[in-house]
């Protein structure tokens, strides 16, 4: 969720409550004879009200999970976990009197604080990924079809330096391996300098008349250019880095004849875009892999604060 003029109310709720809160424990820490403590009217009354917010923060899974739970907006429900869950640290610190005391509540506060810390490194990251996206991967397309993808840009390279060098001496994978009516990404010379995403699977080239030097095509080509295209492949290498790529592909142009240089060019278009594939495929890794920090945690917190809330109230 990006952060716009629409959280501005929650944010100056909770640096309302968080201020009045101060101005209560200030006094309350000043006037306790044996300094603060979690068990006093003010301690629970703070360690009431944070963990009220925790488990309004961790209800935000639960609503996504259960179909019947959908009550109210979603940003409603995503900007209250935020938000009330950043206020609902102090509050609890305020509870213990910024002390650990026991080993369940030493647990309890470095859970607490991992899980703000994921938090917040998960709201920072979706205020920079989807501009970062935008700006290195302009051709992206849907995530879930990203290998299908990449392998239609094999199948299509394939016949591509088969029509201009003859059989490669590899299995060729078919079409029928992909779905072209899913494709999105860019690629392909013509669609290079517009950044227009191509819909539908290249048209079959036109074979090319022999020529002697397409062997060097045909040996960069199984060597460095399909492995690259590999979908279950290593997408680094030679043709990962852009720089390396591009003298490799001006190589090429300066060692073959003025014939192939267009299928060159295609199979660089084809390299770029395979790039682009990988980049957002780590970039959505990045967006969203905090969750498998965040959320365990989070439950995990949840569980040990309602222990620690049954044994307090029993002992």
């Amino acid at each position: 969720m990006l952060i716009d003029a629409s959280h501005r109310k929650w944010i100056v709720g909770c640096v309302v409550a968080l201020a009045v809160s101060t101005a209560v424990y200030v006094p309350y820490v000043r006037g306790a004879l044996n300094g603060p403590s979690g068990g006093s009217l003010v301690g629970l009354t703070f360690g009431i009200v944070g963990s009220i917010l925790m488990v309004f923060a961790g209800v935000l899974g639960a609503r996504r999970k259960v179909p019947t739970w959908q009550i109210g907006r979603a940003t409603f429900w995503m900007r209250g976990h935020i938000w009330l869950g950043l206020l609902s640290y102090p509050l609890i610190l305020f509870h213990g009197g910024f002390g650990l005391g026991g080993p369940l509540t030493t647990v309890l506060m470095i859970l607490f604080t991992l899980v703000i810390i994921s938090g917040v490194l998960g709201l920072l990251l979706q205020q920079v990924m989807p501009r970062l996206m935008l700006t290195r991967v302009p051709l992206e397309t849907v995530y879930e079809q990203i290998d299908s993808i990449v392998g239609q840009l094999r199948t299509e390279s394939d016949e591509l330096v088969a029509a201009a060098c003859g059989p490669i001496g590899v299995q060729a994978t078919t079409a029928a391996t992909v779905t072209p009516i899913e494709r999105r990404a860019g690629g392909g010379l013509g669609d290079r300098g517009g950044q227009q995403p191509r819909s539908t699977a290249r048209a079959h080239p036109t074979p090319l008349p022999p020529v002697p030097e397409s062997g060097i095509l045909r040996e960069s080509y199984i060597r460095d250019i399909r492995p690259f295209l590999e979908p279950g492949g290593s997408s680094n290498g030679i043709l990962g880095n852009p720089g390396r790529s591009s003298t490799l592909f001006r190589e090429l142009r300066t060692a073959l004849p003025p014939l192939l240089h267009p299928t060159v060019s295609e199979l660089e278009a084809t390299c770029e875009e395979r790039r682009q594939l990988r980049d957002q495929k780590r970039l959505h890794h990045w967006l969203h892999g905090w969750l498998l920090v965040h959320v365990p945690l989070s439950l995990a917190l949840l569980l040990l604060g309602a222990a620690h809330a049954i044994i307090a109230l029993r002992y």
